[in-house]
């Protein structure tokens, strides 16, 4: 094998594994919804998107991922390099790529949290309080990027990657909330400061509700080893779509209009994710874990559908 791809395979694999933890739905959650979206692209869609994503700057490391060698037909290695792309944003956070870190990594872009309370048993928005986060406006800001053919391929599979990422994260409920308590004057940062682990857990080991979140489909269906990584994404992805059909779901997909995707998270963090039964430095019930796999299993599924359109509406024609 000739050293330079040597080299570029050992980046690939180095940042795969090396990475910090994701911001929002882990690498499983991500290549999820890269899956089924690609099932909804057409093979015209499919061929510029791959094109175009393999026109990345060589300091993304995002062209990289593709691998043209091996005995898998193309077909197979095209959508195993699109599942990886969603999970570009996070793996982009590795400070052992200084360079890479400072031109990639965008900390806010991942979220658009809201402040609110609960007050007597009801929510209410936090009166003068901007969201924080930019993920609305990205989104928004990518897909025109995308649309614009004056944009070169080298600055859209930027975009590209971006917009798979952030559509994902923004229907995580925790992306889109910051609840705000006598604790938590300023917000709780998506769950991040809300403990499920017992009180006096050294910080080490400590869990909270958005890493609960965040991490509950591998959690809850375990990768069997005798399983490929795409064959075990497969598995989960084509179980959630024969749940919730894109028949069922086409005419609620919303397509562009990001407001609304937030909102929909928003309002099931006021009803799923805070429920009465979770409590502080407590363990979720089994309940409320089969009710957040549910929830994330609808919301994953839905992402996909949602980008898989946009993107067939961008590349398809």
């Amino acid at each position: 094998m000739p050293s330079r791809l040597i080299n570029t395979f050992l980046i690939a694999f180095i940042s795969i594994f090396l990475a910090a933890p994701a911001f929002a739905w882990d690498d499983v959650g991500h290549k999820i919804t890269g899956y089924i979206a690609w099932q909804r692209m057409s093979p015209k869609a499919r061929e510029n998107v791959i094109k175009v994503l393999r026109s990345a700057p060589e300091d993304s490391h995002l062209s990289v991922y593709y691998q043209s060698y091996g005995v898998r037909s193309e077909a197979d290695k095209q959508l195993e390099y699109f599942m990886l792309v969603p999970t570009w944003a996070d793996i982009v956070r590795d400070r052992a790529f200084p360079v890479r870190y400072e031109k990639y990594h965008k900390g806010d872009w991942h979220y658009t949290s809201v402040f609110w309370r609960e007050v007597g048993g009801r929510t209410e928005l936090i009166a003068g309080k901007k969201p924080d986060g930019q993920a609305i406006e990205k989104l928004a800001e990518f897909e025109k990027a995308l649309r614009d053919p004056a944009v070169s391929d080298r600055d859209k599979a930027i975009a590209l990657a971006w917009f798979l990422h952030i559509g994902g994260d923004i229907h995580q409920p925790l992306h889109t909330s910051s609840r705000v308590t006598d604790l938590e004057a300023e917000g709780d940062r998506g769950g991040n400061t809300f403990l499920i682990s017992p009180q006096g857990t050294p910080r080490a080991d400590q869990q909270n509700l958005h890493w609960f979140w965040d991490s509950i489909v591998p959690r809850n269906i375990p990768f069997d080893f005798g399983f490929c990584e795409g064959c075990y994404v497969k598995h989960i992805a084509e179980a959630f779509t024969s749940r919730y059909s894109f028949e069922a779901e086409k005419d609620g997909l919303a397509l562009s209009n990001y407001v609304q995707w937030k909102d929909e998270s928003l309002k099931l963090a006021q009803t799923d994710v805070f429920r009465s039964d979770l409590k502080r430095f407590e363990t979720p019930s089994d309940a409320y874990r089969r009710n957040a796999l549910r929830v994330s299993e609808y919301r994953l599924t839905l992402a996909g559908y949602r980008m898989g359109e946009t993107l067939n509406d961008i590349f398809g024609k």
